[in-house]
C-alpha cells in the first residue's frame, strides 16, 4: 500500500462545528483546506463563516495577527465531497456521530480520494475497526479525535484501527504536532479515553442529582473548583501520584463500603500499593517520577494552580452560569 509522503492538500468532509474548527487550524498552518458538505451552496456559507468568525478571534486576540487573512488564503470550498476529497494527501471526516452517515461518508471519501491519501475519522465514540469497514485500502485509516473547540483545546487523540500503517500513525502524529497539538496514541475502543472518563463521570454526576445529594449547579461548582480545577494541569496519575496512592486506596474501601463493588479498589491500584510504590512520597506510583524532581515539581503545581486562579479571578463569572 503506497502512502503519501507528505502532507500538503487536506480537505475536511462535514463543515459544521467541529469540522469547521478544524479546517480552521489547517488553514492556518499553511495547509491548502479543500471543505466538502451535502453541496458546494452550505459549503460556500462554512468558508464565508469560518473566516468571519477567524476576524473575530483575531480582533479579540485569540488569534494572531493575520491568521484570518491566512485562513482564507487556505480556505476553499468544494461543489461537492468529491470535489473536495480529489486532490487531497489528508482527508478528515467530521459528520455527525452517527454511524450510518458515518458509512455512507467514508464509502464515498474512499472510493474519490487518491489512493494513497490517509483518512481520519473525527469519530467521538465509535470504534474505528467498526468504521474501518467502510474504507477502501482500511490501511490509511486511522482515528484522529479532536475536542470542541478545535482552534483553542491543545490535545488529539490518535486511534489505529486493526489494519491502519505504522506510517500513517507516524504521519497523523507529526500534522498533528505540527499544528500546534498534543497527540496521545490510544487503542481502539469504545469512547476511546477521553470520552469513556467524561461520560463515566457524566453518569456519576447525574446519579448524585437523582439521590438528591447535590443541585446541578452545586456538582459544577464542586467540580470547577476542587479537582476539576486541578485537571487543568494534570491527569489523573499524576495527581493520585503527588495525592498519595495508600490515601486513594483507603478512600476506595471507604466508598465500596457505602455504593458497593462499582467503588472497590481498582486492581491495578491495590498492586501498586502493595508494592510499597505511594508516588511522589515514595519516589514512585503510576508514574516513574525521578525522585530528584519532587521539590521542583511540587513548586511547579503549587504556582501553577496559583496562577490559574489569578486567571480566573481576572476571567471572573461565566455569562449565565
Amino acid at each position: 500500500m503506497e502512502i503519501t509522503q507528505t502532507i500538503t492538500a487536506t480537505a475536511v468532509v462535514g463543515a459544521g462545528y467541529m469540522g469547521g474548527g478544524i479546517a480552521q487550524v489547517l488553514a492556518l498552518h499553511g495547509y491548502k483546506v479543500a471543505l466538502g458538505d451535502v453541496d458546494g451552496e452550505i459549503a460556500e456559507r462554512a468558508r464565508v463563516r469560518l473566516v468571519d468568525q477567524a476576524r473575530d478571534f483575531e480582533a479579540r486576540g485569540l488569534l494572531p495577527a493575520g491568521a484570518a487573512e491566512t485562513i482564507a488564503a487556505n480556505l476553499a470550498a468544494a461543489a461537492s465531497i468529491e470535489d473536495a476529497v480529489s486532490m487531497a494527501d489528508y482527508v478528515a471526516e467530521a459528520v455527525p456521530e452517527d454511524p450510518v452517515i458515518k458509512a455512507d461518508i467514508l464509502r464515498r471519501i474512499s472510493s474519490t480520494a487518491p489512493a494513497a491519501a490517509i483518512i481520519a475519522s473525527n469519530a467521538s465514540a465509535i470504534p474505528i475497526g467498526e468504521l474501518a469497514a467502510s474504507v477502501t485500502g482500511p490501511g490509511r485509516f486511522l482515528g484522529v479525535h479532536w475536542m470542541n473547540p478545535a482552534p483553542f483545546i491543545p490535545g488529539v487523540e490518535l486511534i489505529p484501527g486493526p489494519q491502519t500503517s505504522p506510517q500513517v500513525m507516524d504521519l497523523a502524529e507529526e500534522l498533528i504536532l505540527a499544528l500546534g497539538k498534543t497527540p496521545a496514541r490510544v487503542a481502539d475502543t469504545p469512547g476511546f479515553v477521553a470520552n469513556r472518563l467524561q461520560f463515566a463521570l457524566y453518569k456519576e454526576a447525574a446519579r448524585i442529582v437523582e439521590e438528591g445529594v447535590a443541585a446541578p449547579s452545586q456538582i459544577d461548582a464542586v467540580v470547577s473548583n476542587t479537582f476539576g480545577f486541578r485537571l487543568a494541569l494534570f491527569g489523573p496519575f499524576a495527581i493520585g501520584d503527588m495525592a498519595g496512592l495508600d490515601v486513594y486506596e483507603s478512600s476506595y474501601r471507604t466508598l465500596e463500603k457505602a455504593y458497593g463493588e462499582r467503588f472497590s479498589p481498582p486492581a491495578a491500584l491495590t498492586a501498586v500499593v502493595e508494592e510499597g510504590n505511594l508516588g511522589l512520597k515514595t519516589g514512585r506510583g503510576f508514574l516513574d517520577i525521578d525522585p530528584a524532581s519532587r521539590e521542583s515539581l511540587v513548586a511547579y503545581r503549587d504556582s501553577a494552580y496559583a496562577r490559574l486562579s489569578r486567571l480566573r479571578a481576572e476571567l471572573g463569572q461565566a455569562p449565565g452560569l
